[in-house]
């Protein structure tokens, strides 16, 4: 099984991280695409460590980049095949980076891009104990008949969808809302005028105040 790794940010307030933010980037992207959000939110989050791990294939359509999973159709079962495969190189890696810094999943949270949030979507609640959130722009819920039988935790989510996507529909946003909130998990969403397919200060500004609320509570020492 190949390991996971990618560029990192220290904790802003010098000391060890209390907190950590994973962030998954998008198909044909790198660590590096997300990495300098986690200055963004170290703002509000100054004793979280970030970290943006390189998915584990090489982009095979442009040969630049990382994917999560192969995408040649883009249908739905390509989707839920993809996500179950890369499933467990993700999860080793959240084991890793919890255990390195001595935190729990209560202690951290997942940003998904895209196909990232895909990733997101599928890891998150399959972990047995809950992420303090999980934050998702541009993406989509695959599988989304399996997750109620296979959820194990209930982490609050965020979902931030540019209305003039034109890689991932908006219209796939609502479905998703729709099957998280009847797994059981809490959801807060937004869609996004004049936004494409991509991340604008509007949305990362709806993050930022959805992390500091799950994990801004302890201070720095």
């Amino acid at each position: 099984m190949p390991l996971l790794d990618g560029p990192r940010l220290a904790p802003a307030y010098g000391g060890p991280a209390q907190r950590l933010v994973v962030l998954l980037h998008g198909y044909g992207a790198d660590g590096h695409d997300l990495i300098e959000l986690g200055r963004d939110f170290a703002r509000a989050l100054p004793t979280a460590a970030f970290v943006a791990p390189n998915a584990p294939e090489r982009c095979d359509m442009t040969g630049l980049g990382y994917q999560w999973f192969p995408l040649s159709f883009r249908d739905p079962s390509e989707y839920w095949r993809g996500v179950n495969q890369a499933a467990p190189l993700l999860d080793a890696f959240l084991d890793d980076e919890l255990a390195r810094h001595g935190l729990t999943e209560a202690d951290a949270a997942l940003i998904g891009f895209s196909q990232g949030t895909m990733m997101a979507l599928h890891v998150g609640p399959r972990r047995r104990r809950a992420f303090a959130g999980l934050v998702g722009f541009s993406g989509l819920l695959a599988g989304p008949r399996e997750l109620a039988g296979e959820a194990r935790s209930k982490p609050p989510v965020l979902l931030l969808h540019g209305q003039e996507d034109d890689v991932v529909p908006v219209a796939l946003l609502e479905p998703a809302v729709a099957t998280l909130t009847a797994a059981g998990l809490p959801v807060e969403w937004h869609r996004l005028p004049g936004l494409g397919h991509g991340i604008d200060e509007a949305g990362l500004a709806f993050a930022v105040e959805f992390l500091a609320g799950r994990l801004g509570s302890r201070a720095a020492a």
